[in-house]
């Protein structure tokens, strides 16, 4: 077995009640950081996303097995066990290892962890220095937060949806995220509250409740089209791949390569966020007096001339092709980029010298691919298939060893 390197966590022991994507993926990103972080699941069933698919992981046979891609993606570096919390034998032992756990993360409804005798005031009173993280769609107060909350309703309540889709002058309509960012954005905000709130703990031997949800979250990552709102008073709308303060900054369509199909089209971003780059931008395509036109030389102007100048920068990049216009572009340091399917993502020299890709040994496949955490660290790295890294588990896989490491007792 390979000995585990260095981890920020090392020694943190993560009591994970939570499904499906938020709190799996705040308790994955401790998990990569070091934290024992053991997943409880429902028994034969487990978490719910083990049954989202196709496509699910082969077995031996290359038969479909009940290990969903969606769960694979979001169940690293854990260990699962499987307890029912509807009996007071689950909820004894819930409380058990909660008395010995610094973080616990939930994800029940408004009221569900009461009724198991499992709330944040009685966990604190078995543990005062625990840290709770409970993840709902609406919070523990206010008027909607019994209601149950998902990423797709609450992309369109805390207002994403309105901002996200073409214009509605070009036949648009409301578009939802292509991934449900607001769970993930609930995740990752409850990993740095829990990070914070250990520290506390640590320095105080006082723990606390963390209230983390998916609406508050979604209205924070509005981020300066809330702030716009908010100054202005101005309602924005849809602006399809355009940027609604910095011009030029969206998808111009190019000429198709050599070769293609008559009614081919091709695309490229060009992401203008300053003057200075728009002055190199105009001279890369041969027309450096569109700088110096008062209209245009400041973002401001761009902006408020938005109709007029986009008209002439979509003829402008219709002249050439994408492969002639990213290397001349970024050579002169203008930000832009191509649009890439998944298949180009990962076969990109860039993503694979990064090591976005990592190969884990799993029961059912030798060398699983998975996408790898983006945190590169010095002296803690986050643990991957080389350090001492776990796969993502089979339901109930570590109950033994778990309740042996936590509780000093062998399962049954």
């Amino acid at each position: 077995m390979q000995t585990p390197a260095p981890s920020s966590l090392h020694g943190i022991r993560v009591l994970d009640l939570s499904r499906v994507l938020a709190g799996p993926w705040c308790t994955q990103t401790l998990a990569d950081l070091g934290a024992d972080v053991v997943k409880v699941e429902r028994p034969g069933a487990g978490d719910d996303t083990r049954a989202w698919g196709p496509p699910f992981l082969p077995d031996a046979q290359g038969q479909p097995s009940a290990e969903s891609a969606y769960y694979l993606g979001a169940n690293r570096n854990k260990r699962s066990i499987t307890c029912d919390l509807a009996t007071p034998e689950g909820q004894a032992l819930i409380r058990d290892l909660a008395s010995k756990a610094h973080v616990v993360v939930e994800n029940f409804k408004v009221g569900d962890m009461a009724r198991y005798g499992l709330d944040a005031p009685s966990l604190l009173a078995l543990n005062p220095a625990l840290v709770i993280c409970s993840i709902t769609g609406f919070g523990q107060t206010g008027p909607y937060a019994e209601r149950a909350g998902y990423d797709y309703a609450v992309q369109g309540m805390g207002g994403l949806m309105s901002i996200t889709g073409e214009r509605d002058d070009l036949g648009g309509g409301p578009q939802k995220v292509g991934v449900a960012v607001a769970d993930l954005f609930t995740g990752l905000y409850g990993c740095v509250a829990i990070l914070a709130a250990l520290r506390h703990a640590q320095a105080t031997g006082i723990g606390q409740h963390i209230d983390m949800a998916l609406l508050d979250t979604q209205v924070a990552m509005l981020a300066n089209l809330g702030a716009n709102y908010l100054v202005s008073g101005q309602v924005p709308g849809r602006a399809g791949n355009a940027h609604q303060n910095i011009v030029p900054y969206r998808v111009f369509e190019v000429a198709p390569p050599s070769g293609a199909p008559a009614d081919a089209k091709d695309h490229l971003i060009l992401a203008v966020g300053n003057d200075g780059q728009f002055r190199k931008f105009c001279e890369v395509a041969g027309r450096a007096d569109l700088a110096n036109d008062p209209r245009y030389g400041r973002n401001a102007d761009r902006v408020r001339n938005r109709a007029e100048l986009e008209p002439l920068l979509e003829a402008l990049l219709r002249q050439r092709t994408k492969a002639q216009w990213l290397p001349a572009l970024e050579a002169a340091k203008v930000p832009c980029g191509a649009i890439n399917r998944l298949d180009e993502v990962f076969a990109d020299p860039h993503v694979q010298q990064r090591q976005m890709v990592q190969q884990w040994a799993h029961p059912l496949q030798p060398a699983l691919p998975l996408v790898a955490s983006p945190i590169k660290m010095s002296q803690t790295p986050v643990l991957g298939p080389r350090n001492g890294g776990l796969p993502p588990p089979r339901l109930g896989e570590h109950t033994d060893a778990v309740l042996r490491d936590w509780l000093g007792a062998r399962g049954e």
